[in-house]
Order: structure tokens, then sequence, then C-alpha cells
């Protein structure tokens, strides 16, 4: 009998002692900072009073700040849509050249932090831009930097969140078979007509959801509006929120967990629409035969292929030579020539400036610290949800991405007033100190982690399981045996992504940084803040590298990994191997409008 050795279940060999961790995590990482953030924002100081909520929440500049985030995400949404979706189609259906390195690419300017993506474009576009002060192109000394307010906002955060949406939409043409193309063909439609007509059809739900889903990471984004809109004074809600804490300490945590709430609650509305919306456009096709490229492009390729190239070089190259050409002047606004040219910058930002060299390591321990514990509870918590959970792992896994749905800025707000008095029983306050930074990390990037383990462990064929079982192997063995060599890979892929997007954050951790525990997202923010541009554009370009390191390392690792695992993957082999079905098994139907796995938003 399945599930049953020597007349035992597997839940009663030890299996059981599995499930009280995930409710552990559910609660402390989940329940308990939404539920605090909850009570604060309608209960201030115990009793329930949604008056101060309301008020705060009707105040001018809540109101200004409420439309501001709106307005930037709903607009940068319409441009990050069409043009992640045109990507996600050039590069899943066409036989252009190079197209993993151009998926790459593409998704490596979402992967680098916004904080740097905002600086990187400031620094492109203004009139002491060293690049177009090199080319005689800057606009007029003392003009506005175009970047700076609502349009230069909007702008930055369409561009940075089109790989979101092509992440998506690439997803969703993996679940399309390659008949409906094949019965298209046959009846003799053109390339261009089997997209309009049946391949978009198909793809609804993946749009309606990646449009949400661009938008929840345009209301919850931080470091573009702090960079580009707070210096002329246009503030969305998150910048909004850090700029009262940082103006008036605790004081004023009511207020902002009222906004924090705002925040959250959009959020979610969203996310869950996105979810009810894929649901209700369920289309069940058979699995066995993924789509493949079939638009042949000829001579048209080489259109195609600019067309790539500029979107890449908009997104990521021009931008990243800005930084590069900031970083190797003197001081922003020089030309850069070859008498300009210094390493300066960038030997004071890794081996003099101690608070630098102090956030470097900071960031590399808390968010490689984070990245390991996820990856080492990943599998026995994957394990406990796919085996022993049964149906009830949907409702678990949707409360452990609670912190992860939350906007980073009001996950901070929920730590803060999780940790802002000693801990019950033993007495220790978190709040200042660096385990509030690696809780938040924990806590956000817990479902980041899981994906991978979660994927590979529905993979896990559960006749070994029983054929160790049969032989006397209770649960720490045969997680030890079976599990953990297939789901290793894994797990180390989840924590690895988890470091990618901890690295340099900055929305989390610029409320929770004190003295000593400052982050480089933090660091690098001070240092534009100043007005060190060209240090600050060093660090950026440190940052870039990291994570370009921590791509290709995963990039290493993606044929170990189950399929899905790494956004920027954009071949079918994964797909096919996936959907290869033993000798005699009889294939499933799966959902066409059934969404993968998010991809994390941006911070």
């Amino acid at each position: 009998m399945r599930h049953r050795t020597h007349g035992k279940s597997f839940l009663e060999r030890g299996g059981l002692s599995l499930l009280a961790p995930i409710a552990l995590a559910v609660l402390i990482f989940d329940v308990l900072p939404a539920g605090r953030l909850l009570l604060t924002a309608l209960a201030p100081g115990g009793v329930f009073d949604p008056d101060k909520a309301v008020s705060a929440l009707a105040s001018r500049s809540a109101i200004r700040a409420t439309w501001a985030t709106l307005e930037t995400a709903f607009f940068s949404t319409l441009l990050a849509l069409p043009l992640g979706t045109l990507m996600a189609l050039m590069l899943g259906i066409t036989d252009m050249r190079g197209r993993r390195v151009a998926s790459f690419l593409f998704v490596l300017s979402l992967m680098i932090s916004p904080q740097v993506i905002a600086l990187a474009f400031l620094h492109l576009a203004g009139p002491a831009s060293p690049i177009l002060n090199t080319l005689g192109l800057a606009p007029e000394a003392g003009s506005a930097n175009p970047m700076l307010g609502r349009l230069g906002i909007i702008l930055v955060l369409g561009l940075h969140h089109a790989p979101l949406v092509y992440v998506i939409m690439s997803a969703g043409l993996k679940r399309i078979p390659l008949a409906v193309v094949e019965a298209a063909r046959i009846d003799g439609s053109l390339p261009l007509k089997v997209v309009t007509d049946h391949l978009l059809p198909l793809l609804q739900p993946h749009i309606m959801s990646a449009g949400l889903l661009a938008f929840v990471a345009g209301i919850g984004n931080f470091g573009i509006p702090a960079l580009l809109g707070a210096p002329v004074n246009y503030l969305t809600l998150p910048v909004l929120i850090y700029r009262r804490l940082s103006s008036f300490g605790t004081g004023v945590l009511g207020d902002v967990a009222a906004l924090g709430l705002l925040v959250a609650v959009i959020a979610i509305l969203c996310v869950a629409a996105s979810q009810f919306l894929t649901r209700r456009g369920d289309v069940l096709l058979d699995e066995d035969a993924p789509l493949q490229p079939f638009w042949m492009l000829g001579r048209a390729g080489v259109i195609a292929e600019t067309f790539i190239i500029a979107v890449i070089a908009i997104t990521l190259v021009l931008p990243m030579l800005s930084l590069l050409a900031a970083a190797l002047v003197p001081s922003y606004g020089m030309p850069l020539t070859l008498s300009s040219i210094t390493l300066d910058n960038f030997v004071e930002v890794v081996a003099r400036q101690e608070v630098t060299i102090r956030a470097f390591l900071n960031s590399l321990l808390f968010a490689g610290g984070a990245g390991c514990l996820l990856a080492f509870f990943a599998v026995p918590m994957a394990y406990g949800l796919v085996r022993l959970m049964g149906p009830a792992r949907f409702p678990a896994i949707a409360l452990l991405e609670i912190s992860y749905v939350l906007p980073g800025i009001v996950l901070a707000i929920a730590c803060i007033l999780l940790f802002l008095k000693p801990l019950p029983l033993i007495g220790v306050s978190l709040y200042a100190t660096p385990w509030i930074i690696v809780f938040a990390y924990l806590a956000r990037f817990l479902p980041v982690v899981l994906k991978p383990a979660l994927a590979g462990m529905a993979q896990v064929d559960m006749a070994q399981e029983e054929a160790a079982a049969l032989d006397g192997a209770r649960l720490m063995r045969r997680l030890m045996d079976v599990i953990l060599p297939s789901l290793l890979p894994a797990a180390v892929a989840g924590g690895l992504m988890a470091f990618l997007l901890a690295f340099s954050e900055l929305t989390v951790s610029a409320l929770l940084w004190s003295a000593g525990t400052e982050t480089i997202g933090v660091v690098l923010y001070n240092l534009e803040e100043a007005g060190l541009a060209s240090q600050a554009s060093a660090v950026a370009i440190v940052i870039v590298a990291v994570v370009t390191a921590a791509m290709l390392a995963l990039n290493a690792l993606s044929r170990y990994l189950p399929v899905g695992t790494l956004p920027w993957d954009c071949s079918t082999e994964g797909a096919a191997r996936a959907t290869r079905k033993p000798d005699g098994a009889v294939p499933r139907a799966r959902s066409v409008g059934q969404i993968e796995p998010r991809p994390a938003l941006s911070a």
C-alpha cells in the first residue's frame, strides 16, 4: 500500500515533525508581521480606533503620494507590458540568433537593484553626464535633468519592469503545445496570423497577470522614485513613508503603519486579481510537445536582431556605460578622455572608505547568511509541503508568500513594529541590530528559495522513498539519501537567487539599518544624496559585477535545475524535458492559463 510501510504511514514514522517547522515559519515570517502592522494601523495604543488611520490617509501629503504612486505604476505598466510581451514573442517563437544571450542580458537589467538603474539613467541624461559631455551632446549647464520627476520615474520603471513581463510571458509560451501551431500551419495560417489568432488568445491570462504584477512592482518600488522623484519633491507612498520615519522616528509609527497598510492592500488585491483572472482563463491542453520556435525570419532576422540589440542597449548597456563613465572621471561632470580616466573612485570605495568597506561586508554576510539558511531549510520544507500536506499545501504556500507580496517598505515597517520592544520571555531586542535585517531577508525571500525546491520535489519519484522505507529507513535517512541528492542543485540555486536579490536591495534595509549595520544599497543611496556621484557610481559598478557573477553561477547550474528556476532561460529544451513521459505513461493535461510561480518583484 502506498505511503505505508510495516503498518505505519510516513507521518507515523516521523513525517509529522516536519509540519511543525512549516507552521512556525508561516507564523513567524508572515502572520505575526502582517498582524502587527494591521493592529498598529487600526488599533494604535491597543485601542481600536480606525479614525486615526483614516486621518493619516486623508492628509494632503498622503493623497498626493497615493496619486503619484498610482499614476507612475499605471503608466509605467503601459510601457512595460507591450515591450516585455514583444520581447517574449521575438525570443520565444523566432529563429533569430543569440536568443539565450539576449534573454540573459535583458533579465540582468531586472536583477540589478532599482536604485542602481535609477542612478545610471540619472547620470546618462543630465547636463553633467560624462558620456554626453564627451560627445558634446549634454544639455545646457544648469538645466534640469530630464530624468527627474514624474516622466523620468515612469520611463525608468517601465524599462526596468519590462523584463518582469518578459519572464511571465515566456513562461506562458512554454506552456502552449506545439500542436496548436502545427494545426494552424496545416490550415495555411502565416506566422503572424498564428500569433494574433491562436497564441495571443491563449496568452491572455498571462498578459493580464503580467500587467497586474508590473503594476504591483511599480507601487512598491522605492529606489527609483527615491532617486528620481524625491529631489524635486515628487513623492510616492514608499518614499513618503521613508521620509516620515527618517524625520520623526518611531513616534509616527501609527501613521506610517496606516500608509503601509494602504500600499499592502493595493498590492495584495492586484496579486489576488492576477491569480483569479489567470484561473478563470484556464484552457486544458495536452502537454507532450511544448512550443518550439516556428517563425523563420530569413532576411527579416537582421531587423529583429537590430530591435533586440536596441532594447538591450537602452535598458542595460547605455545605463551601465554611464555609470562606468561617471566612476572613471575624477569628479562628476567632467568629460571622459584618456587623460581624465582614473581608478581613484574605485580605490576609495573598496579600499579606503571604512563605511563602504563595512557595507560591502555587511551585505555579503547578511545576504549570504540568509541565502544559506533558506537553502538549508528549503529541502525539508519542500518535502513537508509536497509529501505530507496534500491539498493543504496550497493555502500554506499562499501564507508563506505574504511577506514576498508585501512591498519591501511595508515589510520593514512590520519588522520594526514586531521587534521594537524586547522579545517576550528572553527580553532581547532585535531592533537596531543586524538580526532584524537578516530576519527581513529570511521572511521576504523564503518563497524565492522554495520555488525551485518545490518544483524539484514534485519530480522526485515516490517509489524511491517507498523502497527506502521498506528497508527500514526513517525520515531523516530518506531525506539525506533519497531527497537531498535530487534537490540539492535546486536548493543551491534558490539560495543564490536569494543572495542575488538581497545583496544590493534598499527597500527593506533603508528603514532597518543602524550605525554599523549599513548595507551597500544604503551606502549607495547616501553617497548620491551627499553629492558624491562618482563614488556612488563606482559602488554601483561593483554591485553590478557581483550580481552578474551570481547570475553566471546560476546559469552554470541550469542543466541540473527544475524547469522554470531561472527566469532568463528562454530555451524550450527544459520544457521538453519536463513534459517527457516514461514509456506507457498517460500524458496529463495542463492549464495554459495557469501562471508559473511569480518571479521576484523588484523592490
